[in-house]
């Protein structure tokens, strides 16, 4: 079977999120309690050393739970949705939780992905140096079709016309398709900056610096999208005198900010989403239960 074909796990449960709303506890506190495997639908996270800047699972949390996609490439390899499908169990003695804040990775697991041209590094530098603006131009001449979230996204316009350009075509799928369900958390906004504030925090406290500065020691090249790694990006401005550290938690914050509206515009428009408000009067049982409660495992 490759890669790309679409055969999700006999038995799975999807809970996604943007970043900082807790559905890794939750599906931490669930998988334990239900003799469960976890894969991780975040793209950040298949990166070997990256731990502290992506909230990677503590080693005490992997050693009750089994875990899938973690730890797949080092940080000077590159990775995509259809590798990231190939961490997928195709078979499993128990049940799959799989949670993460990877939009794309819901979409492919859910949806399949449909094979697309090899791409062109140049065409595609050339490309990104563009704006969104003439992008979205460009494409509207070709008569190029996108869901409407992609419009919005500059990575699948650079891709979509990266295709274009070398003489592919676009995936059907990219263009009007149904909306698989899948079950999401959600923060009112400011009570979920404020928790981004206090992790960010916390990744200095706990030693970023120092774990991407051995970082890359070991890997002195890294990959387009691990250098640019909202965290690890502003970790090396700090390393190379380019950013206090100050400022670095700052650009990290608004980073992160973006990074979560982003992520939760992606899975309104992607799929056919339920929910789950989540406040701070949420204690993680509470709300592993009512997650619980809307898989249909009470």
């Amino acid at each position: 079977m490759t890669p790309s074909a679409h055969e999700p796990p006999p038995a799975f449960r999807c809970l996604a999120g943007a970043t900082a709303t807790g559905k890794s506890a939750v599906v931490q506190w669930l998988a334990e309690r239900h003799g469960a495997a976890i894969l991780s639908a975040d793209a950040m996270l298949v990166y070997q050393g990256m731990d502290i800047g992506t909230a990677k699972p503590t080693a005490a949390e992997r050693a009750r739970v089994p875990y899938f996609g973690l730890d797949c490439v080092t940080p000077a390899e590159t990775f995509s949705a259809a590798a990231w499908l190939g961490t997928v169990p195709r078979t499993t003695q128990t049940p799959l939780f799989v949670t993460g804040g990877t939009g794309l990775y819901f979409s492919a697991l859910l949806r399949g992905l449909e094979p697309t041209p090899p791409g062109d590094p140049d065409v595609r530098a050339r490309l990104e140096a563009l704006g969104a603006d003439t992008l979205r131009q460009r494409l509207i001449a070709r008569g190029a079709t996108l869901p409407e979230a992609d419009w919005a996204n500059p990575r699948r316009l650079v891709r979509a016309l990266e295709i274009l350009e070398l003489g592919g075509e676009l995936p059907k799928s990219w263009g009007a398709r149904a909306k698989p369900p899948l079950l999401a958390l959600t923060w009112e906004r400011s009570a979920l900056h404020a928790r981004i504030a206090r992790r960010v925090e916390a990744m200095y406290r706990d030693g970023l610096l120092e774990e991407t500065a051995a970082l890359r020691a070991r890997f002195p090249v890294w990959s387009r999208t691990a250098a640019q790694a909202i965290g690890y990006a502003e970790a090396l401005a700090v390393l190379d005198g380019e950013l206090t550290e100050a400022e670095a938690k700052e650009r990290t914050v608004i980073r992160t900010r973006q990074l979560a509206r982003r992520q939760e515009t992606y899975l309104r428009h992607q799929f056919d989403i339920r929910w789950i408000p989540v406040t701070e009067a949420d204690d993680l049982p509470r709300l592993a239960e009512r997650v619980e409660a809307a898989w249909g495992l009470r």
